[in-house]
């Protein structure tokens, strides 16, 4: 069985696992947003850094790559991606319905923010953000890497994120 998965952040750029297929793909109902303070990977608990998490808010869609898994790398990707994405239980999994821009619809696994968990900061001020993320670093880099890394990602393969070209433009900035 085909294993799909959906980047819509680092998953982008850095997946981690083979990939064998990449297909522009929406995800309905989720907004890509910097909703999930980052104590980990872009942060630490002192100094929580941001990174960015699928926010259910409806009629809302989110534009990113479903990434077909290779063949017979399903169990690796799957246990690889937990203990990713999983780190600290502020993501869940769920198998979501993605439309391909190839008129397909597949089944992905995707990390959707619980709202109910204390990472969780979703309406925070664009301003806000951009001053969080400039100066947050954690367990793999700084968190100015993290967001110019997936803003210009999302513009290489032409998906426009307003919000993100908007704070990676404030956080270059801000570290001018």
């Amino acid at each position: 069985m085909t294993m799909w998965v959906f980047g819509y952040g680092s998953l982008l750029w850095n997946p981690g696992f083979p990939v064998a297929d990449r297909v522009v793909a929406r995800l309905k109902g989720y907004q890509r947003s910097f909703c999930m303070r980052s104590i980990h990977h872009r942060g630490t608990e002192e100094e929580p850094g941001l990174v960015l998490a699928l926010d259910a808010v409806p009629p809302a869609s989110c534009e990113g790559i479903a990434m077909q898994v290779e063949a017979g790398a399903e169990q690796a990707t799957l246990e690889y991606l937990r203990a990713r994405e999983l780190i600290s239980s502020a993501y869940y999994e769920a198998t979501v319905p993605l439309q391909l821009v190839d008129g397909r619809v597949v089944d992905a696994v995707a990390y959707i923010i619980d709202a109910a968990h204390d990472q969780y900061c979703g309406g925070l001020p664009l301003e806000e953000q951009a001053q969080i993320i400039a100066k947050a670093v954690g367990g793999r880099g700084p968190n100015t890497e993290y967001l110019f890394n997936t803003a210009d990602h999302l513009n290489q393969i032409g998906l426009q994120d307003a919000d993100l070209d908007w704070l990676a433009a404030r956080v270059r900035s801000i570290c001018a």
